[in-house]
């Protein structure tokens, strides 16, 4: 058997807050949610989805909300832990066990379960693709500017398209087109002076 420091990685100060997290998981255990083990800590899943997880840090310890980008939060307790990256996982930071509030939390877990029944979720936003056929038609006889286009990331060029295209009339797309040729050309990107 090895031992509880080996490799816990986000779990590895789980034991600092031993029983802090113990009465947090006597709380859960109040709920309809069914524990599992996922990367190595508690993971709460409800219809096998994942609701809340529990972790102990080096300050803190934590419940996350798999989606709790949804619940209203009307205390003030959620933060987003890296908003560049996590749109949906919210988590509600502790750092003694007088802040655990029993009442706040299941409230808090409840609508989480609510959510999942209701199957909220943020779905990935994939983007149609967009096709112009104007600017087709000028990338056929101009062999530049289609390899200049195809230089830009798909990002770069979807705005483009998206550009020509959102214009309701013929002849503002052609008057768009016209605008973002020398750009296309020139290697600048739609936005890229605001970027």
């Amino acid at each position: 058997m090895e031992s509880q420091s080996d490799n816990k990685g986000i779990w590895k100060f789980s034991q600092k807050w031993e029983e802090e997290l113990l009465l947090l998981q006597s709380i859960i255990d109040k709920t309809e949610l069914t524990e599992t083990t996922k990367w190595g800590g508690p993971v709460y899943v409800f219809n096998k989805k994942n609701v809340i997880g529990l972790g102990g840090f080096k300050d803190y310890f934590a419940i996350w909300f798999f989606n709790g980008v949804f619940l209203k939060d009307e205390k003030k307790k959620l933060i987003n832990a890296q908003e560049d990256r996590t749109k949906s996982l919210r988590q509600w930071r502790f750092t003694s066990k007088e802040e655990i509030n029993e009442t706040v939390i299941l409230e808090y877990i409840k609508e989480a379960i609510e959510n999942e029944k209701q199957e909220k979720i943020i779905k990935p936003s994939k983007k149609e693709a967009i096709v112009s056929e104007l600017l087709e038609k000028e990338m056929i006889q101009n062999p530049a500017l289609k390899a200049a286009f195809e230089k830009f990331s798909p990002y770069k060029q979807y705005e483009f398209l998206e550009y020509i295209e959102s214009a309701k009339q013929e002849k503002t797309r052609i008057s768009r087109i016209e605008k973002v040729i020398p750009m296309i050309l020139g290697n600048r990107g739609l936005n890229d002076k605001y970027r």
